[in-house]
């Protein structure tokens, strides 16, 4: 299912969107959850990351589209945005918070189902599977083929992957239910670790990048069976 939101204060033109994205479903045999908003202030208010595909119009009453789609770019780099517009100058300045595309007014379904498809097409490509978590000020995506474990340490997650470590909130359940099809494990109660950067078990020991993880003795004989599992499955 791909998550699409459409940002248009023009009721003509909000249905005329929508009827779009429900044409190209039937077309292309794609599903879509579409939600609707009239202004960008209320994309933005609470905007968590939420959506694949931002359908936004430019010129708006409280937030032009331009400012709405800055704001949401503090937070999310991943969603892709297609800017509707009157005029092309608009659109223009849209590479400047990373736009894909943007279809100009008055909408023809030919020039919109190409830009939507465009844009499918990049989610499709996309074959790392992202997490979201809360840090202070905001939300941070983590690619979980990228996080080698996560650690619990004094009331706080700390997310190390390949790039960094990202210290945010919420607890070890949180994170194991957000990682559960990506083949983490717990090696003991402060360790959630991911079996494709383990590379040996020595002693008591989980090695992950040349890191020695401790594994606990109520863990370890789950964790072993987890992880010969999971280098069978990958052989």
């Amino acid at each position: 299912m791909v998550r699409i939101a459409i940002v248009e204060d023009e009721k003509l033109y909000e249905k005329q969107l929508e009827g779009f994205l429900h044409q190209y479903e039937k077309e292309r045999k794609e599903t879509f959850e579409i939600t609707l908003f009239t202004d960008g202030d209320e994309i933005v208010e609470n905007y968590r990351a939420q959506f694949d595909i931002i359908l936004m119009d430019i010129q708006m009453q409280f937030m032009d589209g331009m400012t709405a789609a800055e704001a949401i770019r503090e937070v999310d780099s991943e969603v892709i945005i297609i800017f509707i517009t009157n005029l092309r100058q608009y659109a223009i300045r849209g590479y400047a918070v990373d736009a894909l595309d943007y279809v100009v007014k008055p909408i023809s379904y030919f020039a919109f189902s190409e830009r939507l498809n465009r844009a499918v097409r990049r989610l499709k490509k996309r074959t790392k599977h992202t997490i979201i978590v809360k840090i202070r000020g905001g939300i941070a995506r983590i690619d979980a083929e990228d996080l080698y474990y996560v650690e619990s340490r004094n009331h706080t997650m700390i997310y190390h992957t390949a790039e960094k470590n990202i210290e945010a909130s919420g607890t070890m359940k949180d994170a194991e239910d957000m990682l559960v099809e990506f083949h983490f494990c717990r090696g003991n109660k402060g360790y959630l670790i991911n079996l494709a950067h383990v590379d040996s078990i020595q002693n008591d020991y989980a090695v992950v990048r040349g890191e020695k993880l401790l594994l606990s003795r109520a863990r370890k004989n789950a964790f072993m069976e987890e992880l010969t599992n999971y280098w069978g499955e990958v052989k």
